[in-house]
């Protein structure tokens, strides 16, 4: 084996920034990892995460061999094996209950990888299962719900072109905490600083003081859940007072009208006692937001999840479009990705659909072909025709990332068959029967599919795997095709079959699909926008020979080209948010009433993104992170002394954890981090079961639901914190 040093350029998959990362290795070893200053996206940026790909890499806890739950414990198995008893008990149980009595979830990190975003689909389309879920459920649905009826495409989501606006309103978003989320920007702290430097005003609205917020010109909290208020205060005041202007997009636009009428009656005096920030304010932020020369609202995963986060994001993409920021530089941006996920689906009739089918126990729709996750374990606990007997999760943990934790350990418990697609035994594939370990990180090659679409820069990159896979593993583009194929009863067509020239996820291997979609996307040889380090136009080769990756350049206008709502207009006024705003009025048509209670929010940071980060040495070492956030008024009540244990309820489960007061939160808000609670038995992540913390899904609720979309409502759960057990000396 070689002893000699190798440089190894790549893009960081552990969250959505997408930074470039240099990594010197010797042999198996992993020397160091750095920013990649010559990235020409990221700039030499780089987060504490990116350390985590080398203990993933070398940790002792991650499996490489399929493995059995027996009495005795967990058993290794071939892959001929296991493979063989997955698909009999899938089928055995649709055989005996039907097609929907197996359950398919798959968690975010499928979103961060090449192999599962190209090849899964064909896997669980083999299912032919209506319970399909996925943590879009608990994290960006309303989003997609709101491209999807304003712009006829579910992934047609406006990016905050950060780089050069001059006013970023910011609801519920850390991205000095989250890198940026469904607005892919590395060095956001810098980019924000560059916007104060050039005169522009950075405005954070938030019931925390978050990271982002003390970088911010103006904070204001906001208590949980009145998000919604808020914007409609802020477009009640421009035509209020005159000052909407749409510009150009004005003629590509229906229903202009019937919003404005919609929002007349919800004036900042209504929304003063329910967000606890006065009326002046919300019409000097309305006025400064509509003066400036360029400006975008964004809003991120604190107005996503709570119960009217589909009507915050149409709201949003309505504050934009009125002041004449919707696809115009400075404002909210549709990206040109070299793979262009939009323009492919769009093709295949891939743009999202609404309300095929119901949820069995409470009947609530489909979006995009899944169901909202908060009704998954009812789904598995509710006898009946329909109910569901077994379960695939793909790089999932929901037990730890959905509402009502509990209750999904429980359900899952109950199961007759499980098999999970994941690297560890953890809180959720505890009650598999069988696991199936991919290949992971560093020893798979990499493009980012989604991410690239979410970027406030075109961009593009490739990167080769690190190290070549050890023996008898599998990668998980492999997996996928070995089971599908065993579902259908065939084995997979080859190029010269004729169920085959067009298969291309069952004879081609990533890169190959990677190279063709190059080929034939914006800036490739059939392309509108060729690429100019090639004159053939932008193909795998070319990005392989430009391992820092290639900048494509800023956000351009082209909304009008991408639209595919049935009149290629934009829908400004869609009847299911129309009607939704009755829901508004009858929650807050008295007023507000204050009763004491606490309400519960999360908290995203910079170390921790996924559960399974937790059994790295190096992101959880420190002192404790997961802590109980409270203000010194709210501490003073109780009796609670910074650092005592305390013990925190709700409708669905009680924790215990350590209280950290602080005046960064709201008062008569508390707020938990989130990916915590590794003390449940059979869990074998060492390093996690060393820093346990507790679940704050064990506290949300299943039942707290955004009606319009059936996203789960975390933000806002009422709690109560008394005194907890005194910990053991």
């Amino acid at each position: 084996m070689s002893t000699v040093t190798q440089t190894h350029f790549r893009t960081c998959n552990l969250c959505e920034a997408m930074c470039g990362l240099e990594i010197e290795a010797r042999d198996e070893e992993i020397l160091a990892i750095r920013g990649d200053k010559t990235d020409p996206f990221s700039r030499g940026h780089i987060c504490p995460k990116a350390t985590a790909l080398a203990d993933v890499y070398h940790d002792p806890d991650r499996l490489r061999q399929p493995v059995r739950r027996t009495a005795n414990g967990w058993q290794p198995i071939s892959w001929d094996v296991a493979f063989d008893e997955v698909v009999s008990n899938l089928k055995r149980i649709q055989g005996e209950y039907g097609r929907n009595a197996i359950a398919v979830y798959q968690g975010n990190p499928n979103v961060h990888n090449l192999g599962a975003m190209l090849y899964s689909p064909s896997f669980v389309r083999t299912l032919r299962t209506q319970n399909r879920f996925s943590a879009t459920s608990v994290d960006q649905l309303p989003h997609h719900f709101a491209a999807y009826f304003m712009f006829g495409h579910q992934l047609l989501l406006p990016i905050p072109d950060v780089d050069h606006t001059g006013f970023l309103l910011m609801l519920g978003a850390n991205p000095l905490a989250s890198n940026g989320s469904l607005m892919t920007a590395p060095g956001i702290g810098n980019r924000l600083k560059k916007l104060q430097k050039r005169g522009g005003q950075l405005v954070v609205i938030d019931p925390r003081r978050t990271e982002t917020a003390v970088l911010a010109n103006t904070h204001h909290f906001i208590k949980p859940g009145t998000d919604v208020l808020l914007l409609l205060a802020l477009l009640h005041t421009l035509f209020a007072e005159g000052l909407a202007d749409p510009g150009p997009l004005a003629a590509l636009a229906d229903g202009l009208e019937q919003v404005q009428q919609a929002v007349a009656p919800f004036t900042p005096e209504l929304a003063v006692g329910p967000t606890g920030i006065p009326a002046a304010a919300m019409r000097q932020l309305a006025r400064d937001f509509a003066g400036a020369k360029t400006a975008v609202c964004y809003g991120r995963i604190g107005v996503s999840t709570q119960p009217f986060g589909g009507l915050c994001h149409w709201l949003i993409n309505l504050l934009n479009f009125v002041t004449g920021n919707l696809d115009s530089p400075g404002g909210a941006m549709f990206t040109m990705p070299a793979i262009d996920i939009v323009g492919i689906t769009t093709m295949t009739g891939q743009t999202g659909r609404y309300g095929r089918w119901h949820s069995r126990v409470r009947q609530l729709p489909e979006f995009g072909g899944e169901l909202p996750v908060a009704v998954l374990a009812e789904e598995m606990l509710t006898p009946g025709e329909g109910q569901i007997k077994g379960m695939v999760t793909i790089a999932g943990n929901p037990v730890l990332s959905t509402p009502n934790g509990r209750q999904l350990d429980e359900a899952l418990a109950g199961l007759e068959f499980m098999v999970a697609i994941d690297i560890y035994i953890n809180e959720t594939t505890r009650h598999a029967n069988i696991i199936l370990p991919p290949t992971t990180g560093l020893e798979t090659e990499h493009y980012d599919l989604i991410f690239h679409a979410l970027a406030v820069r075109n961009t593009a990159k490739f990167s080769p795997a690190l190290f070549p896979p050890a023996a008898d593993t599998r990668h998980d583009w492999q997996i996928f095709q070995e089971l599908r194929a065993r579902m259908e009863g065939k084995p997979l067509p080859t190029r010269q079959s004729p169920q085959g020239k067009l298969d291309f996820f069952a004879r081609m291997p990533p890169a190959q699909i990677v190279d063709l979609a190059l080929r034939f996307g914006p800036y490739g040889a059939h392309g509108f926008n060729k690429n100019r380090l090639d004159e053939q136009g932008l193909k795998l080769p070319t990005l392989k020979r430009q391992p820092h990756g290639v900048d494509l350049g800023p956000l351009q206008p082209n909304l009008k080209h991408r639209l595919v709502t049935p009149n290629r207009r934009i829908q400004l006024a869609p009847d299911l948010f129309l009607a939704d705003l009755d829901r508004v009025w009858q929650t807050w048509a008295e007023g507000a009433v204050d009763d004491g209670t606490l309400l519960l929010i999360g908290r995203r940071q910079l170390r921790s993104n996924n559960s399974w980060m937790h059994n790295s040495p190096r992101l959880v070492r420190g002192k404790d992170r997961c802590t109980l956030l409270m203000h010194p008024e709210d501490a003073q009540k109780r009796n609670l002394a910074d650092g005592a244990q305390v013990t925190v309820c709700s409708r669905t489960g009680t924790i215990h954890l350590p209280l950290a007061v602080s005046d960064a939160m709201m008062p008569g808000v508390v707020s938990i981090p989130h990916g915590w609670g590794h003390d449940r038995d059979g869990v074998m992540m060492a390093t996690a079961v060393r820093h346990p913390g507790a679940s704050i899904n064990d506290l949300t609720d299943d039942q707290q639901i955004d009606q319009l979309t059936g996203n789960a409502a975390f933000c806002g759960v009422p709690v109560t914190v008394e005194p907890g057990p005194k910990q053991p000396v």
